[in-house]
């Protein structure tokens, strides 16, 4: 026999998805398996549903029973509505939509209402096809929602029907009866998982301990540094994919402005020397100080400073917070270089290409002005 899940059975599984537990280990918990609990979430993007409920204004089901009580004692609708303290033309309404007088019933008159209620409203981007059409434009563009939302309240604000907030554009996307946006189009977001994930989902496994020779502390660096307050001061990092290629990424930290490097390995001869033709690129100005983790990819790091004349500072071990940007921008580049796939494919004109699209992307942080325009503007200040 097929199982059945109750009402208060299925608020439990979207409670414990959203708090991080797994499919395995909610249908334990409900003696069901891991694929069914997978079905109650899918449907709605493993967002829970709003509770339906009645609106105050709606006729009840006892009202309803004092309609039908009242036409059998032949009542007039003025009288009815006296009565139910109700407008004349609601129980007028009400008792035409219904077979009429003669064949009014309470019970039917209500299941019918309850049936009405639950037909397919058209969401939003339903309804606004221009709104819709923009929104997709920026989704393959892969900015996230919020970035769209943002975007639109400085671009468009005077257009009140232009304006959409980053929770319907996600809803739009994961609820399936929802026809105006393909939930495949979740495969452009950041995380493109088919199921929305609860902030308490995490990632475990950081690499190990690795002792850089000489290396300067994180905690040396200097407070203007730290309150970014100029462009110049990089966090970097690797990005991996198959067959040992890799992709080294710069992030400023007060523009979030990107740079990817293609790489010939992941050595530190290879690294360093693609860093050196970097830096040297730039005015000082704008190569003051680099921050990378404790990968022996960055061992070279003396000769790197040596050269440039850029600072390295290296985080504490297994702290990837302490390069927040950078980690944060690695999961961006992921949309356009996903794991498991080789680098070597990829010329330094695509990866200018995928930068120039991060660099023009609205950021929440930066108040939703483009990483480019904010560096830009850091670059005017220091020349």
């Amino acid at each position: 026999m097929k199982r059945t899940f109750t009402a208060v059975e299925k608020e439990f599984v979207f409670d414990s998805w959203k708090n991080g537990i797994g499919f395995s280990d909610i249908a334990k918990t409900l003696d069901s398996k891991p694929g069914t609990i997978f079905t109650i979430l899918r449907d709605s993007g493993g967002m829970k549903p709003n509770v339906r409920k009645r609106a105050s204004s709606h006729l009840t089901l006892s009202e309803r029973e004092e309609i039908r009580v009242g036409l059998s004692a032949k009542k007039s609708i003025r009288a009815i509505a006296h009565s139910l303290n109700r407008s004349p033309s609601t129980i007028s309404r009400e008792i035409q939509r219904n077979r009429g007088r003669r064949y009014y019933k309470a019970v039917d008159a209500n299941n019918r209402a309850n049936r009405m209620a639950k037909r397919p409203k058209p969401c939003l981007l339903e309804k606004n096809l221009a709104l819709r059409d923009l929104v997709l434009e920026k989704l393959e563009l892969k900015w996230s929602p919020e970035q769209i939302s943002g975007w639109l309240k400085n671009t468009v604000y005077r257009r009140k029907s232009m304006q959409i907030s980053a929770e319907t554009i996600y809803k739009t996307l994961y609820f399936r009866t929802r026809n105006a946006l393909h939930h495949l189009l979740v495969k452009h977001l950041r995380r493109s998982h088919s199921l929305r994930h609860g902030k308490r989902h995490s990632r475990k496994g950081e690499r190990g301990t690795i002792n850089i020779v000489n290396g300067i502390s994180i905690h040396e660096r200097s407070r203007h540094i730290d309150n970014r307050r100029s462009v110049g001061h990089w966090e970097g990092d690797l990005v991996s994919g198959t067959k040992n290629t890799h992709i080294a990424t710069l992030v400023d930290r007060k523009s979030r402005y990107t740079i990817l490097l293609k790489l010939k390995g992941k050595d530190a001869t290879s690294v360093n020397q693609a860093l050196i033709e970097k830096f040297k690129e730039m005015p000082f100005k704008l190569g003051q100080s680099l921050t990378w983790d404790r990968g022996m990819e960055l061992a070279k790091h003396a000769d790197f400073t040596a050269e440039t004349g850029t600072l390295v500072y290296f985080c504490d071990p297994q702290s990837p917070w302490q390069r927040g940007t950078n980690e944060n921008t690695n999961g961006l580049i992921r949309q356009y270089f996903p794991k498991k796939t080789c680098l070597a494919q990829h010329s330094q004109e695509d990866l200018d290409h995928v930068a120039e699209q991060l660099n023009n992307r609205p950021r929440k942080t930066l108040k939703f002005k483009t990483p480019k325009q904010v560096f830009e503007k850091g670059v005017a200040l220091t020349s």
